[in-house]
């Protein structure tokens, strides 16, 4: 658990001091952005509302994401092999990180993530559908580039904004006890073991996501 929580400050630090002597020294204008996550609608049929203030060399951040779904060719190994399907009801959390430039910037992310676990089955059951529900939080860094294509324009096309990320946000903890959950399969007859999720693609750390929104610039 330690491991999980310090590696990404760690590296947080090391890749801010590494950069930062490669930054740019003119001024930075205070900005707030307001985005919303492609990767959510396209590939969980859910959504996802992001929030940032950029303040000199500082970032910050609030992001949302509701009612993500998973399941069938969007899952694989053991939910795959447990014919499991996940819906996230929420997915939350801030950021707080460094400005290297008006395109580049690094933050280091708290997040908080619900995982409702059901059969993946249009068998009706003799149960409950749903298996185990549980919340995670992890700890983690993103790699954040703004990109304004019309940012010289003189009108309100100036504001429009994509915004690429990389993220890794590993599980430091779950309310699972021991990080997972065992029961009795009802649809492979075996008694499976379940553990808790990754928030990130494919059950992974790693998160790829493209943003879109508009920026606005805050005058002193």
């Amino acid at each position: 658990m330690y491991k999980a929580l310090f590696t990404p400050i760690i590296f947080f630090l090391f890749c801010t001091q590494t950069v930062q002597a490669q930054n740019e020294n003119s001024p930075l204008d205070t900005r707030v952005n307001l985005l919303f996550g492609l990767n959510q609608p396209v590939f969980a049929d859910g959504f996802n509302v992001e929030g940032n203030i950029f303040y000199k060399r500082f970032a910050f951040d609030y992001s949302h994401g509701v009612s993500l779904d998973f399941s069938g060719n969007t899952v694989s190994g053991e939910l795959a092999d447990q014919q499991l399907k996940v819906h996230m009801p929420y997915t939350t959390g801030f950021g707080v990180g460094y400005r290297f430039n008006h395109w580049f910037n690094l933050r280091l992310e708290p997040k908080w993530h619900r995982f409702e676990i059901s059969y993946d089955s249009d068998t009706p059951l003799e149960v409950s559908d749903e298996i185990v529900s549980y919340n995670t939080f992890s700890l983690g860094i993103g790699a954040y580039f703004n990109w304004r294509p019309f940012a010289k324009k003189s009108n309100a096309l100036s504001g429009i904004m994509v915004a690429p990320s990389i993220r890794y946000w590993p599980r430091v903890s779950s309310s699972l006890a021991d990080n997972e959950f065992t029961y009795d399969n009802q649809l492979t007859g075996q008694t499976e073991t379940h553990e808790a999720m990754q928030a990130g693609i494919n059950n992974t750390p790693f998160i790829f996501n493209v943003s879109i929104g508009y920026s606005l610039p805050i005058n002193k």
